[in-house]
This record gives C-alpha cells, sequence and structure tokens, in this order.
C-alpha cells in the first residue's frame, strides 16, 4: 500500500494540468520575444467555438485559450502601455493576448506624424512581458471578417469613445456584439504629455543634444540659434563653476568657523583654569599671610643686622640692637672720625688762625 501511495503521489506531481502548461507560456514569453501574427489568420485543428464573457471568466482548456485582441499606435511605448496589455492580459484566467500596430502610412493619414517608425513600434510590443503575438499593419477599424480571420474572442481598450475616422466610437459595434472588455488608463502619462514635455523644454534638449555630439543640421537648428545655445552651455558651465567653487568655500568657511570655536572653547577652558589657580593663590584666605611673608623679605634684604629702635623684628632670626645708655663708657664713645670729617676740619682751620 505504501509503494501504491508513492507511486501515486509521484504520478501526481508529474502530472500535467491546464495550470502546469499555461505556467510555461509565460516563462517561454520571458526568455523569447513573442511571435508575429500570421497575414493569413490563425489556423488550428481545434474547434473554436464562440465564447461568452462569463464562460472565459470561469476558465477554458489549456489548448482554447481565450484570444484577446487590443491594438493602438504605442508611439514612444511608456507605462501607461504596459499597463493597459497587462490588464488585457489578465482578464480572464486563461488568455492569449494578440496586440496589433498600425502602420505609418495609415497613422499619419487618420492620427498624425509619429515619433518612432512601425518598424521600432513593433520591436518595442514585441518585447513586452504580457503580449504573445503582434500583428503587424493592424486595420484602424475592426471588421467581422477580421475578427473572424484571426479568432478574436473578445476586444480589450479603455472604455472612453474612440472618435476617429468619421465615427463617434470606433468600438461601438464591438461593444454591441458583447465582444468588449474595457480596460483602466494610466493617469498622467501618455505619448501626448511625452511630446509636449520635449515641446516645452526644446531649448535645454536641443543645448543637451548638441554637447552629446549631435550636429546642428541634424538637429534642425540654424547657424544663429546654434551659437546661442553653445554659449548658454559656456555660461551654465561658468556658473556651475562658481556654483562649485562657492560650495567649497563655505566648506572651508565652516571648517574655520568649527577650529575657531573650539580655540574659543579651549581657551575659555584654560582662562577659567587660570584664574581658578590665582584665587586658590591669592583669595581672601592666604592674601594677607602672602604679603606679611613677602614684605618680611624685602625689610630683611634691606637691613639685615639692624633696625630702628622701637621697630619690631619681622624676622624672628635678627638680632635685638643695644641702646646706648645701656653700653660702658668706653663702648658709648664715639668711633674715630674720618679724616674728612667736619670735626677735623674744624680743627685744622682753629689752627690756622691762630698761627696767623
Amino acid at each position: 500500500m505504501a509503494r501504491r501511495r508513492r507511486g501515486r503521489s509521484s504520478n501526481n506531481q508529474h502530472r500535467e494540468t491546464p495550470q502546469n502548461r499555461r505556467g510555461r507560456v509565460p516563462y517561454k514569453a520571458l526568455r523569447e520575444p513573442a511571435l508575429f501574427a500570421k497575414q493569413s489568420g490563425y489556423e488550428t485543428e481545434i474547434s473554436h467555438e464562440k465564447l461568452t464573457i462569463a464562460q472565459a471568466r470561469k476558465g477554458t482548456p489549456a489548448q482554447r485559450p481565450v484570444r484577446v485582441y487590443a491594438d493602438g499606435i504605442f508611439d514612444l511605448f511608456h507605462s501607461g502601455h504596459a499597463r493597459a496589455l497587462m490588464q488585457a492580459k489578465n482578464v480572464f484566467p486563461n488568455t492569449y493576448l494578440i496586440v496589433g500596430v498600425c502602420s505609418d502610412e495609415l497613422t499619419h493619414k487618420l492620427k498624425g506624424y509619429t515619433v518612432m517608425t512601425e518598424d521600432e513600434r513593433y520591436e518595442a510590443l514585441r518585447h513586452c512581458r504580457y503580449v504573445d503575438e503582434v500583428l503587424r499593419d493592424a486595420p484602424w477599424t475592426l471588421t467581422p471578417e477580421f475578427l473572424k480571420k484571426h479568432k478574436i474572442d473578445f476586444v480589450a481598450h479603455d472604455d472612453i469613445p474612440y472618435t476617429s475616422a468619421g465615427s463617434e466610437d470606433v468600438y461601438k459595434h464591438i461593444k454591441e456584439a458583447g465582444m468588449f472588455v474595457a480596460t483602466q488608463r494610466t493617469e498622467g502619462i501618455s505619448t501626448s504629455d511625452l511630446i509636449t514635455r520635449i515641446v516645452r523644454d526644446y531649448d535645454i534638449y536641443v543645448r543637451r543634444n548638441l554637447q552629446r555630439g549631435y550636429t546642428a543640421r541634424e538637429l534642425n537648428v540654424g547657424f544663429i540659434k546654434e551659437n546661442k545655445y553653445r554659449l548658454q552651455n559656456q555660461v551654465d558651465k561658468m556658473k556651475e563653476t562658481v556654483r562649485t567653487v562657492e560650495e567649497k568655500s563655505k566648506h572651508f568657511v565652516n571648517r574655520v568657523e568649527e577650529k575657531s570655536q573650539d580655540l574659543i572653547h579651549k581657551w575659555e577652558e584654560k582662562s577659567r583654569e587660570f584664574i581658578g589657580n590665582f584665587l586658590e593663590l591669592f583669595g581672601p584666605d592666604r592674601a594677607w599671610h602672602a604679603i606679611q611673608e613677602r614684605s618680611g623679605r624685602m625689610l630683611q634684604a634691606l637691613s639685615p643686622y639692624s633696625s630702628p629702635r622701637g621697630s619690631p623684628s619681622s624676622s624672628p632670626t635678627r638680632r635685638r640692637s643695644v641702646s646706648p645708655d645701656s653700653l660702658p663708657p668706653s663702648a658709648s664713645a664715639s668711633p674715630p672720625s674720618s679724616p674728612f670729617s667736619p670735626k677735623k676740619r674744624n680743627r685744622s682751620s682753629i689752627k690756622a688762625t691762630s698761627g696767623y
């Protein structure tokens, strides 16, 4: 029993289902570009019966996908186009998306000039991941013969009436036949919007392409405008250089300011430290003691051995001065005067007068 169960489980794993078959199609589509539709139409041996929207939404066998057709110009292929095709691809569980692209001749005649050529637009659609097949030179109006030829089940487009070729809505008969499925437009992006941006900023893009090596002739620009644009490019370069220098100078000034602030903070810290040390040494508690100590040293330096009578000794090691009354008579006698003392001069002057 265990072996049978394992065998059944392995068979279930390798059994091919419509979901597995559908899973292989996108994988292949992501590795290769979409195919081109045959001009002769779609040929198949499988019966292609008409489907209703309800039947298509329930799902169809893998060998009978729902063939959905979406057409357009697809000039300057952008995200709005891709989102519309994504909606058309996912409108039914099993969808085969065919995209019709109108030629340059038909588009220029009925709508206007395109930026991209028809071959460029074909290739853009072939490399969109949601597209299974690209139909070249698609018709402007869809006829019953065209729908039958390519076995188209439904047509996908936004629900806004499309007025063109003398008709109020080219999809009116498709809607009446119940073959129309609506998609939503992406606001803010369209081919016309992109062209409007380019026309609005025409000078900027011309100058851009001149800088990238395109010639004035390729850009359809005259001699005067070419020189004007080149002069503007030079002016812009100078402005950019000045702006760069200003930014560098601002950066340098900011660095100098930061360093100056650091120096100021350091100076303030040092000054506070100096003031604190000064107050610690010469504050109210120690100032008088320092003054007394310095005055005593000054007096000792001026009179190291004696001091006037009655003056207190500032130094504890200084000897006490002796008064003249306490000395003996011999000691109290005045010391011998020098030959040039005033008393000696008086005696000599007396002798001279007496001899005269």
